[in-house]
Protein backbone atom coordinates (compact mmCIF):
# COMPACT_ATOMS: atom_id res chain seq x y z
CA UNK A 1 0.00 0.00 0.00
CA UNK A 2 1.36 3.43 -0.98
CA UNK A 3 2.21 6.08 1.75
CA UNK A 4 -0.22 8.83 1.82
CA UNK A 5 0.92 11.80 -0.25
CA UNK A 6 0.06 14.95 2.21
CA UNK A 7 -1.46 18.24 0.99
CA UNK A 8 -0.49 17.54 -2.50
CA UNK A 9 -3.28 20.31 -4.28
CA UNK A 10 -4.60 21.11 -0.76
CA UNK A 11 -4.33 24.33 0.71
CA UNK A 12 -2.92 24.57 4.79
CA UNK A 13 -5.50 23.84 6.11
CA UNK A 14 -6.49 21.03 4.01
CA UNK A 15 -8.59 22.19 1.47
CA UNK A 16 -8.41 21.66 -2.16
CA UNK A 17 -6.91 24.33 -3.83
CA UNK A 18 -8.04 26.29 -6.68
CA UNK A 19 -5.91 25.72 -9.35
CA UNK A 20 -5.13 27.61 -12.74
CA UNK A 21 -5.52 31.60 -13.23
CA UNK A 22 -5.13 33.95 -16.30
CA UNK A 23 -1.41 34.84 -14.82
CA UNK A 24 -0.52 31.19 -15.87
CA UNK A 25 -2.10 31.21 -19.76
CA UNK A 26 0.89 30.12 -21.83
CA UNK A 27 1.78 33.49 -24.31
CA UNK A 28 0.81 31.52 -27.27
CA UNK A 29 -2.43 31.17 -26.31
CA UNK A 30 -3.54 34.42 -24.78
CA UNK A 31 -5.01 36.18 -28.09
CA UNK A 32 -7.72 33.07 -28.42
CA UNK A 33 -8.53 33.98 -23.90
CA UNK A 34 -8.74 37.20 -25.00
CA UNK A 35 -11.04 37.20 -27.57
CA UNK A 36 -13.12 34.42 -26.49
CA UNK A 37 -13.81 37.05 -23.93
CA UNK A 38 -15.05 39.95 -25.93
CA UNK A 39 -17.16 37.56 -28.00
CA UNK A 40 -18.62 35.50 -25.03
CA UNK A 41 -20.01 39.26 -24.06
CA UNK A 42 -21.29 40.23 -27.32
CA UNK A 43 -22.92 36.91 -27.78
CA UNK A 44 -25.20 36.84 -24.93
CA UNK A 45 -24.78 40.65 -23.19
CA UNK A 46 -26.44 41.34 -19.83
CA UNK A 47 -27.49 37.94 -19.51
CA UNK A 48 -23.88 36.57 -18.77
CA UNK A 49 -23.54 36.28 -15.05
CA UNK A 50 -20.06 35.33 -15.35
CA UNK A 51 -17.61 32.79 -17.56
CA UNK A 52 -14.46 30.67 -16.68
CA UNK A 53 -11.86 28.70 -18.25
CA UNK A 54 -10.67 25.55 -17.21
CA UNK A 55 -8.35 22.62 -17.94
CA UNK A 56 -4.78 23.04 -19.67
CA UNK A 57 -4.82 26.39 -20.32
CA UNK A 58 -5.42 28.24 -17.29
CA UNK A 59 -3.30 25.82 -15.34
CA UNK A 60 -0.19 26.77 -18.14
CA UNK A 61 0.06 22.94 -19.59
CA UNK A 62 -1.41 23.16 -22.69
CA UNK A 63 -0.04 21.91 -25.78
CA UNK A 64 0.18 24.72 -28.99
CA UNK A 65 -1.84 22.96 -31.72
CA UNK A 66 -2.79 19.89 -29.67
CA UNK A 67 -5.04 21.91 -26.34
CA UNK A 68 -8.39 22.40 -26.61
CA UNK A 69 -10.08 25.67 -25.19
CA UNK A 70 -12.61 24.77 -22.23
CA UNK A 71 -15.03 27.35 -21.26
CA UNK A 72 -17.93 27.26 -18.74
CA UNK A 73 -20.59 29.93 -18.75
CA UNK A 74 -23.10 30.83 -16.23
CA UNK A 75 -26.15 32.54 -17.65
CA UNK A 76 -28.52 35.00 -15.24
CA UNK A 77 -31.57 32.06 -16.36
CA UNK A 78 -31.34 28.36 -17.33
CA UNK A 79 -30.41 28.31 -21.38
CA UNK A 80 -32.45 27.78 -23.71
CA UNK A 81 -31.52 25.12 -27.09
CA UNK A 82 -30.68 28.93 -29.09
CA UNK A 83 -28.35 29.62 -26.54
CA UNK A 84 -26.50 26.12 -26.64
CA UNK A 85 -26.09 26.37 -30.49
CA UNK A 86 -24.88 29.85 -30.28
CA UNK A 87 -22.01 28.45 -27.61
CA UNK A 88 -21.60 25.66 -30.39
CA UNK A 89 -21.07 28.29 -33.12
CA UNK A 90 -18.57 30.09 -31.42
CA UNK A 91 -16.62 27.83 -30.36
CA UNK A 92 -16.65 26.54 -33.94
CA UNK A 93 -15.56 29.61 -35.12
CA UNK A 94 -12.39 30.40 -32.39
CA UNK A 95 -11.35 26.73 -33.71
CA UNK A 96 -11.37 27.87 -37.23
CA UNK A 97 -9.52 31.05 -36.33
CA UNK A 98 -6.86 29.68 -33.75
CA UNK A 99 -4.65 27.14 -35.11
CA UNK A 100 -3.02 26.98 -31.50
CA UNK A 101 -6.10 25.15 -29.91
CA UNK A 102 -7.47 21.97 -30.92
CA UNK A 103 -11.44 22.53 -30.52
CA UNK A 104 -13.73 24.23 -28.22
CA UNK A 105 -15.65 23.15 -25.69
CA UNK A 106 -18.21 25.38 -23.44
CA UNK A 107 -20.50 24.34 -20.41
CA UNK A 108 -23.20 26.23 -20.47
CA UNK A 109 -25.73 26.41 -16.93
CA UNK A 110 -28.08 29.16 -15.57
CA UNK A 111 -26.75 30.81 -12.16
CA UNK A 112 -29.48 29.02 -9.71
CA UNK A 113 -28.35 25.72 -10.94
CA UNK A 114 -24.96 25.71 -10.66
CA UNK A 115 -25.40 27.36 -6.68
CA UNK A 116 -28.06 24.78 -6.16
CA UNK A 117 -27.95 22.03 -3.04
CA UNK A 118 -28.12 19.36 -5.22
CA UNK A 119 -24.91 20.51 -6.84
CA UNK A 120 -22.75 21.77 -4.45
CA UNK A 121 -20.60 18.39 -4.60
CA UNK A 122 -20.31 18.37 -8.30
CA UNK A 123 -20.85 21.66 -10.30
CA UNK A 124 -20.66 24.10 -7.16
CA UNK A 125 -17.19 22.29 -6.37
CA UNK A 126 -15.89 22.30 -10.28
CA UNK A 127 -16.44 26.10 -10.74
CA UNK A 128 -15.11 26.51 -6.90
CA UNK A 129 -11.69 24.39 -7.82
CA UNK A 130 -11.05 23.81 -11.02
CA UNK A 131 -12.26 26.94 -12.92
CA UNK A 132 -10.45 30.21 -13.67
CA UNK A 133 -12.91 33.53 -13.49
CA UNK A 134 -12.69 35.01 -17.10
CA UNK A 135 -16.06 37.57 -16.80
CA UNK A 136 -18.28 38.33 -14.14
CA UNK A 137 -18.84 38.24 -10.28
CA UNK A 138 -17.16 35.11 -9.32
CA UNK A 139 -19.52 32.02 -7.97
CA UNK A 140 -16.77 30.42 -5.93
CA UNK A 141 -17.57 33.54 -3.37
CA UNK A 142 -20.83 31.61 -2.81
CA UNK A 143 -19.68 28.14 -2.39
CA UNK A 144 -17.95 26.05 0.50
CA UNK A 145 -14.27 24.97 0.30
CA UNK A 146 -13.90 21.46 -0.47
CA UNK A 147 -11.56 18.54 0.99
CA UNK A 148 -10.90 15.55 -0.74
CA UNK A 149 -13.00 13.36 1.21
CA UNK A 150 -15.55 10.31 0.11
CA UNK A 151 -19.15 12.72 -0.15
CA UNK A 152 -16.92 14.76 -2.73
CA UNK A 153 -15.87 11.72 -4.36
CA UNK A 154 -19.60 10.28 -4.66
CA UNK A 155 -21.13 13.47 -5.93
CA UNK A 156 -18.48 14.16 -8.58
CA UNK A 157 -18.19 10.55 -10.32
CA UNK A 158 -20.20 7.86 -8.69
CA UNK A 159 -22.82 7.78 -11.77
CA UNK A 160 -20.59 6.01 -14.11
CA UNK A 161 -22.96 2.91 -14.34
CA UNK A 162 -25.50 5.14 -15.20
CA UNK A 163 -23.17 6.46 -18.04
CA UNK A 164 -21.89 2.84 -19.61
CA UNK A 165 -25.08 2.67 -21.31
CA UNK A 166 -25.12 5.81 -23.07
CA UNK A 167 -21.12 5.03 -24.02
CA UNK A 168 -22.18 1.97 -25.23
CA UNK A 169 -24.91 3.58 -27.79
CA UNK A 170 -22.49 6.43 -28.65
CA UNK A 171 -20.04 3.71 -29.42
CA UNK A 172 -22.27 2.00 -32.02
CA UNK A 173 -23.67 4.37 -33.63
CA UNK A 174 -20.01 5.87 -34.39
CA UNK A 175 -19.34 5.17 -38.28
CA UNK A 176 -15.76 3.14 -37.42
CA UNK A 177 -13.87 6.05 -39.06
CA UNK A 178 -10.69 7.77 -37.08
CA UNK A 179 -12.41 10.88 -37.26
CA UNK A 180 -15.59 9.61 -35.36
CA UNK A 181 -13.63 7.26 -32.66
CA UNK A 182 -10.78 9.67 -31.85
CA UNK A 183 -12.62 12.23 -29.75
CA UNK A 184 -14.71 9.04 -28.07
CA UNK A 185 -11.12 7.56 -27.19
CA UNK A 186 -9.54 10.34 -25.53
CA UNK A 187 -13.08 11.83 -23.85
CA UNK A 188 -13.84 8.07 -22.58
CA UNK A 189 -10.32 7.44 -21.48
CA UNK A 190 -10.30 10.43 -19.73
CA UNK A 191 -12.84 9.81 -18.11
CA UNK A 192 -12.30 6.59 -16.53
CA UNK A 193 -8.80 7.94 -15.53
CA UNK A 194 -10.36 10.56 -13.39
CA UNK A 195 -12.82 8.56 -12.04
CA UNK A 196 -10.35 6.46 -11.01
CA UNK A 197 -8.50 9.06 -9.39
CA UNK A 198 -11.22 10.15 -7.56
CA UNK A 199 -12.04 6.44 -6.09
CA UNK A 200 -8.74 6.92 -4.09
CA UNK A 201 -8.94 10.71 -4.21
CA UNK A 202 -9.32 10.42 -0.17
CA UNK A 203 -6.74 7.90 0.57
CA UNK A 204 -4.52 9.75 -1.20
CA UNK A 205 -5.52 12.77 0.31
CA UNK A 206 -4.87 15.21 -2.19
CA UNK A 207 -5.73 16.57 -6.20
CA UNK A 208 -4.21 17.05 -9.01
CA UNK A 209 -5.66 16.96 -12.51
CA UNK A 210 -2.73 15.66 -14.56
CA UNK A 211 -3.94 12.48 -15.87
CA UNK A 212 -0.46 10.81 -15.64
CA UNK A 213 -0.72 11.76 -11.84
CA UNK A 214 -3.82 10.32 -11.70
CA UNK A 215 -3.35 7.18 -13.05
CA UNK A 216 0.06 6.08 -10.49
CA UNK A 217 -2.39 7.64 -8.07
CA UNK A 218 -4.80 4.95 -8.56
CA UNK A 219 -2.34 2.19 -9.30
CA UNK A 220 -0.95 2.54 -6.16
CA UNK A 221 -4.10 1.50 -4.70
CA UNK A 222 -5.36 -0.97 -7.50
CA UNK A 223 -1.79 -2.67 -8.60
CA UNK A 224 -4.13 -5.04 -10.61
CA UNK A 225 -5.35 -2.26 -13.01
CA UNK A 226 -2.65 -0.16 -12.95
CA UNK A 227 -1.56 -1.28 -16.59
CA UNK A 228 -5.23 -0.25 -17.96
CA UNK A 229 -5.01 2.97 -16.18
CA UNK A 230 -1.64 4.01 -17.06
CA UNK A 231 -2.86 3.19 -20.85
CA UNK A 232 -5.76 5.16 -20.65
CA UNK A 233 -3.77 8.31 -19.38
CA UNK A 234 -1.72 7.90 -22.37
CA UNK A 235 -4.94 7.58 -24.58
CA UNK A 236 -6.44 10.43 -22.76
CA UNK A 237 -3.69 12.78 -24.59
CA UNK A 238 -2.72 10.60 -27.61
CA UNK A 239 -5.95 9.00 -28.60
CA UNK A 240 -6.05 6.91 -31.40
CA UNK A 241 -9.50 5.53 -33.17
CA UNK A 242 -9.21 1.83 -32.01
CA UNK A 243 -13.06 1.07 -31.41
CA UNK A 244 -11.57 -2.17 -29.70
CA UNK A 245 -10.28 0.20 -26.88
CA UNK A 246 -13.65 1.82 -26.83
CA UNK A 247 -15.19 -1.44 -26.28
CA UNK A 248 -12.79 -2.86 -23.56
CA UNK A 249 -13.80 0.21 -21.67
CA UNK A 250 -17.73 -0.51 -21.58
CA UNK A 251 -17.36 -3.99 -21.33
CA UNK A 252 -14.62 -4.58 -18.89
CA UNK A 253 -12.59 -1.26 -17.02
CA UNK A 254 -15.84 0.59 -17.03
CA UNK A 255 -17.82 -2.05 -15.63
CA UNK A 256 -15.37 -2.96 -12.82
CA UNK A 257 -14.90 0.85 -11.75
CA UNK A 258 -18.50 1.45 -11.53
CA UNK A 259 -19.15 -1.39 -9.39
CA UNK A 260 -16.12 -0.69 -7.06
CA UNK A 261 -16.61 2.91 -6.98
CA UNK A 262 -20.32 2.12 -5.48
CA UNK A 263 -18.94 -0.21 -3.04
CA UNK A 264 -16.63 2.16 -1.77
CA UNK A 265 -18.66 5.72 -1.95
CA UNK A 266 -21.74 5.21 -2.93
CA UNK A 267 -24.04 5.90 -6.08
CA UNK A 268 -23.99 9.73 -6.74
CA UNK A 269 -27.55 11.26 -5.88
CA UNK A 270 -29.76 11.64 -8.72
CA UNK A 271 -30.07 14.92 -10.43
CA UNK A 272 -33.78 15.88 -12.25
CA UNK A 273 -32.36 15.90 -15.92
CA UNK A 274 -30.54 12.58 -14.98
CA UNK A 275 -26.75 11.91 -15.53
Amino acid sequence: MAETVPRKGLDPQGYIAREGSLARVPHAFRPVVAVARDRLLDVFGARLHSAYLYGSIPRGTARVGRSDLDLLVALREEPTEADREAARALGDALDKEFAEIDGVGTLLYGRARLLSEPETYDLGWFVACLCTPLLGDDLAEYLPRYRPDSLLARETNGDLALLLPRWRERIASADGSEESLRPLVRFMSRHLVRTGFTLVMPRWNGWTSDLTEMAEAFGAYYPERAGQMRTAAVRGHEPRGDREVLVSYVDDLGPWLAEEYARVHGIKAPRPDGP
